[in-house]
């Protein structure tokens, strides 16, 4: 596509001018946008900040009204019990008086007819009758005295019952309020909580990452192109668009400085990764030693091996384990507090996928190294490019992410670079020495392996930020490599180290750690200035860069056929991103 554009350019002028024109255009466009998603993004911030001031003085006054309301409600009830029982003890003496003067006629009645006195003249009704005195009247008085006592004992009794019962049914009501008020004011608690920590995570996220908030968390896409020999990165790192200025000529030209930076920050990742790749190849001894620039021999540190795989990979990872939470701080400064939020979460199916990713991508790290030890750097990083194959199938099948006409044709681009890069490697021994079948069988197993990484990180996508995710995957990555030179292994998977190369073997474990960090770094910076798709376009020159360090720095050639292999390869790879660059834009459009 490039060279189409540079033969363009140089049959017509006027094609190029337009091109940079509308270049121009876009990104002013971009840049206006921009400006627009930030000023909505200031004004939800301000309005959700008055909300949140609302809600809280809406919630106070609640909570007065129900003090209110609760102290009138015991008032109310208090007044109408003091009724209530005013009522009861009026009726209680009426009732008394009554049964009272009933039994007094009635014993009077009968003390006037057992003396046979005769009354002078009818008793009235409601009127006690006055008898002559007979001559047991103090009998017949104590009598009726205790009848009197009896029946005012047993009044008093059934009212102390009723009253009682009156006292347990409204101390019965008493404790269901007061339950409904504890209950109401945790729901209340609750509301407030959950609301303060809403703005307040909003807010934490936007003085984070005060860029678009949509980039915030890795989006893993099935056709990304950025191998993991270096940094085992979510494939799209947050993408941070640097803010411009207001408009005009000045704005244009920052834009378009900021996208070449971003451009040169990615090559540098690559030509990082690159070196990466052939400082590798130096380290691990061939038949013959190997000639730096045709200058000095080094004949290599350990011979190719399972074994030796895990402890280049553990004695890099101390290095970069000791630096990494020191960049991770400075790349995103809120990286400990979402470790220790992943902590606290108890999130087992989030857990087992960051786990799962780590322990794919260790897989991944061992075998590509015990693939660039058996066979050249340049063949084994094309060979592991069969990742985006297995990564859009896996998609497919797992996501129901059908793959488009084009993504079909870079499949089988990728399976016919692969085919002609792999051919050479089966036709003639491999430079160095190394055996050919285990290095091709391991390359691929990196791919593939490195294709589960990709899908289940694309699984945790948008729960983790991705350098979080990275400094976790590192550290599991760690773990890993100690616990399996730790466990016993056969003698043919066992590191066999002569102890004279320790010192070298630490050198290169340093060299190929600050290497490691480097490419981060480099990449992370390219990503914010460029975007995750250029900077991933950019990164399909992987095998290809490092097939040429390969060859300048130890004069490691290729067959012809091998490099026709590994340029199909890598424009199959740019397709496949070049697509995913473009579909969001036919969307929108």
């Amino acid at each position: 596509m490039a060279q189409r554009n540079v033969y363009s350019s140089k049959d017509d002028p006027g094609d190029a001018q337009s091109a940079e024109e509308v270049l121009h255009s876009v990104i002013q466009e971009l840049d206006a946008l921009h400006q627009n998603v930030k000023g909505q993004l200031n004004q939800d911030i301000t309005r959700l900040e008055s909300e949140k001031n609302n809600l809280i003085d809406d919630i106070e006054d609640l909570r007065e009204q129900y003090r209110k309301l609760q102290s009138q409600q015991m008032e109310s009830l208090s007044g109408r019990y003091i009724q209530q029982q005013q009522l009861w003890l009026k009726q209680l003496a009426q009732v008394l008086a009554h049964n009272l003067q009933d039994l007094l006629v009635q014993r009077f009645s009968e003390l006037s007819a057992n003396s046979g006195h005769s009354l002078s003249s009818p008793i009235p009704s409601g009127e006690f009758p006055i008898p002559m005195p007979p001559s047991n009247y103090d009998e017949r008085a104590s009598e009726l005295l205790a009848a009197l006592d009896q029946r005012i004992d047993r009044s008093f009794q059934m009212l102390e019952q009723d009253l009682s019962s009156y006292e347990s049914e409204l101390s019965m009501r008493l404790n269901n309020m007061q339950t409904l008020e504890r209950q109401g004011e945790e729901l209340l608690q609750n509301l407030v909580n959950r609301i303060r920590e809403e703005l307040e995570q909003e807010e934490e996220e936007y003085l984070d990452n005060p860029f678009d908030a949509r980039d915030s968390y890795p989006e893993v896409s099935a056709n990304s192109v950025r191998p993991p020999a270096i940094a085992p990165t979510p494939v799209d790192a947050p993408r941070d668009s640097v803010p411009q200025p207001s408009s005009g000529s000045a704005a244009i030209a920052q834009a378009g400085s900021q996208v070449q930076a971003g451009l040169i920050l990615a090559l540098s990742s690559a030509v990082v990764l690159s070196l990466f790749n052939v400082c590798l190849r130096i380290l691990i001894k061939s038949r013959n030693p190997r000639m730096i620039f045709g200058l000095f021999e080094v004949p290599g540190v350990v011979t190719p091996g399972f074994g030796n795989s895990l402890l280049i990979l553990l004695m890099r990872l101390i290095v970069v384990m000791a630096l990494m939470p020191i960049l991770a701080t400075f790349l995103y400064p809120s990286v400990w507090k979402d470790i220790r939020r992943l902590f606290q979460s108890g999130d087992r199916a989030l857990w087992s996928k960051v786990l799962g990713s780590a322990f794919f991508l260790f897989l991944s790290q061992v075998l590509i190294y015990l693939a660039i030890g058996n066979i050249p750097a340049g063949i084994a990083i094309t060979i592991f490019f069969i990742y985006p194959i297995v990564t859009v199938l896996g998609s497919w099948i797992l996501f129901g992410a059908r793959p488009s006409t084009i993504g079909f044709l870079a499949i089988c681009g990728i399976t016919a670079g692969l085919i002609l890069a792999g051919w050479p490697s089966f036709a003639a021994p491999a430079p160095g020495g190394g055996n050919v079948g285990v290095g091709v069988a391991a390359a691929l197993g990196a791919g593939i392996t490195f294709a589960g990484y990709v899908l289940l990180t694309q699984m945790a996508a948008g729960k983790l930020h991705p350098i979080p995710f990275s400094l976790v995957n590192f550290a599991t990555i760690f773990v890993f490599s100690a616990l399996s030179l730790w466990v016993p292994l056969s003698e043919n998977l066992a590191p066999q180290i002569d102890p004279n190369v320790w010192p070298g073997l630490i050198f290169g474990g340093v060299i190929l750690g600050v290497l490691t960090l480097f490419s981060y770094l480099l990449n992370n910076f390219a990503i914010r200035f460029a975007g995750a798709a250029l900077a991933s376009v950019i990164g399909t020159l992987g095998p290809a860069m490092t097939a040429l360090f390969g060859f300048v720095i130890i004069n490691e050639k290729l067959q012809p056929l091998a490099i026709i292999g590994m340029a199909v390869v890598t424009l199959s790879v740019a397709a496949m991103s070049v697509e995913r660059m473009v579909a969001p834009q036919k969307k929108a459009g």
